[in-house]
């Protein structure tokens, strides 16, 4: 695995991770000062599943915003959306839920990076194919947390921050907004 050192800096800076989904969506919020990192709030955003796709949506933006609103990051970093080709109506409506999320990062005048699964799996792990659990011990770990982050989509996020973290001025990854 390649050295990756994060750049120092003595100012606090914010990144927001977000796992997007549809019904759960995880959220992390990191604080990176002078090299160390903390976790200043992680959770979901759940849309009701008995609500129309723009009352769900709405939902999920409006989670995102409060989040952002209340953190004040400098950055956001998402998961860059996927298709499975047995599954394409999956990728359809997580494709709405991701719309909102960079909406709302647009809204609020922050930069917006995507990262794939397999690439922030690997940069945590060392394994891009990492299941679950792998990635929450692995967030854990690097996070110096108590307990493995729950549910999964919280770790996600978390993941998604700290890659952002490790990355964030180095090319491979994608610039959403």
């Amino acid at each position: 695995m390649n050295s990756l050192r994060p750049t120092s800096t003595a100012e606090p800076r914010r990144i927001l991770g977000v796992d997007p989904g549809l019904n759960v969506t995880g959220y992390g919020v990191l604080e990176i000062t002078s090299g160390r990192i903390r976790v200043v709030e992680a959770g979901v955003v759940r849309s009701t599943r008995s609500k129309s796709l723009a009352q769900r949506v709405q939902e999920i933006h409006d989670g995102v915003a409060e989040v952002i609103a209340a953190h004040h990051p400098a950055a956001m970093a998402l998961e860059e959306l996927y298709s499975h080709y047995d599954r394409p109506r999956t990728s359809i409506l997580m494709g709405h839920a991701r719309g909102v999320i960079c909406l709302a990062g647009a809204e609020a005048g922050i930069a917006v990076t995507s990262y794939s699964s397999t690439q922030v799996k690997k940069i945590l792990t060392g394994n891009g194919r990492a299941p679950k659990t792998q990635m929450q011990l692995a967030i854990r770990r690097e996070l110096s947390l108590a307990q493995v982050p729950e549910p999964a989509d919280i770790a996600d996020a978390l993941a998604i921050a700290l890659c952002h973290h490790y990355l964030a001025d180095k090319p491979g990854r994608v610039k959403s907004g």
